[in-house]
């Protein structure tokens, strides 16, 4: 009996592959002649909008488009400016809120810039908006934007300042002795989670062709550090080797072009700026979700904390502390690096 129900599926099988061979042609040609696919999802209007709060300064800008998607070319629809800029009917404003209780509200106002750079989108003009405010640490910020009947809104804080300790404010100068290294030590900010730092090291160069002094300088980057919590008062710090200092400089300020640096006729040493470039927690939080992916996943997930919306509402701060070159190591940029034409 067992054998007998095995050959009768074995010849059901059969038949049945035989009757999908021929059936499933027909059943692919009647759907392709009687079914259409639209890859277009209906007209939805997205809000994309992206803007940092900054307390060193005294105005924001905010840059508010909406996606777009129809039929045709999107490459040409990109460079049509109305397909991802709001004509009319938006308003947007930021609210100062201190405790849960509003202090003030700054409506935007719109100013076209023409120095955006060439691309898929239309350039070189753009629609940003801005606002003049008096930014307060200890306030939270809201933005709220009117659209289409439509609310959206994003909250951040302000980063706080903070503290260097190293350098120190006490001494005017700084110096790269070989063979140790050096410390770049700050406490936190409040409200700040990612530093990135920068030695700018600045020189003017005197040319044989020109009269005038020309001012350069060369950025040396130290790389980034993140605080544990967005609390402030932590200890940070970033070690460099000096030695490396002066292999920078001799790669660095030298002209490629070799007529170029032959018309160099003396260089002289400048200030040096230690930059403090910190992000915001949900700027950070951007900046993690969007880095090159180490993984075999290259898929990320999108992060965005506009509500109703998409994109980035966040702060920032910046902070420079400007040292002058000390004479031990002009004595030795001098000794070292004499094709640097470097005079003091």
């Amino acid at each position: 009996m067992l054998i007998l129900t095995i050959s009768f599926l074995r010849t059901a099988n059969c038949k049945l592959r035989t009757f999908l061979i021929l059936t499933l042609p027909f059943l692919l040609l009647t759907i392709s002649c009687e079914e259409e696919f639209d890859i277009n999802a209906p007209y939805q209007d997205i809000s994309v909008i992206y803007g940092l709060m900054d307390p060193g300064e005294d105005t924001v800008f905010i840059k508010i488009n909406k996606a777009f998607l129809g039929e045709g070319n999107v490459l040409e629809m990109a460079k049509i400016e109305d397909s991802s800029v709001y004509v009319n009917d938006l308003d947007a404003y930021i609210e100062e809120w201190d405790n849960g209780t509003m202090i003030n509200a700054y409506q935007l106002d719109t100013i076209t810039i023409s120095n955006k750079e060439e691309g898929t989108f239309y350039n070189p003009y753009q629609v940003i908006y801005y606002t003049l405010y008096q930014p307060e640490t200890s306030h939270d910020y809201k933005l709220k934007v009117y659209v289409n009947e439509r609310e959206i809104t994003a909250t951040t804080r302000l980063v706080n300042d903070f503290t260097v300790n190293k350098p120190s404010a006490g001494s005017s100068f700084i110096q790269f002795p070989k063979g140790i290294n050096g410390e770049i030590e700050w406490e936190s900010a409040k409200n700040g989670k990612r530093y990135e730092v920068v030695i700018r090291i600045k020189y003017k160069e005197v040319l044989f062709d020109s009269p005038d002094t020309v001012y350069k300088y060369v950025d040396w980057g130290m790389g980034t550090k993140k605080s544990v919590s967005d609390k402030g008062g932590e200890e940070l710090i970033i070690k460099y080797n000096n030695d490396s200092f002066y292999n920078f400089i001799g790669n660095e300020i030298p002209y490629s072009d070799q007529a170029a640096e032959a018309n160099v006729k003396e260089r002289y040493t400048n200030d040096v700026d230690f930059i403090f470039a910190v992000a915001g927690l949900e700027l950070n939080t951007y900046m993690e979700v969007n880095e090159p992916s180490t993984s075999i996943v290259q898929e990320r997930p999108e992060y965005t904390n506009i509500s109703n919306g998409i994109g980035l509402f966040s702060s920032r701060f910046k902070k420079i502390r400007t040292k002058k070159i000390g004479n031990v190591t002009i004595v030795t940029i001098k000794a070292d690096l004499p094709e640097l034409k470097f005079v003091y």
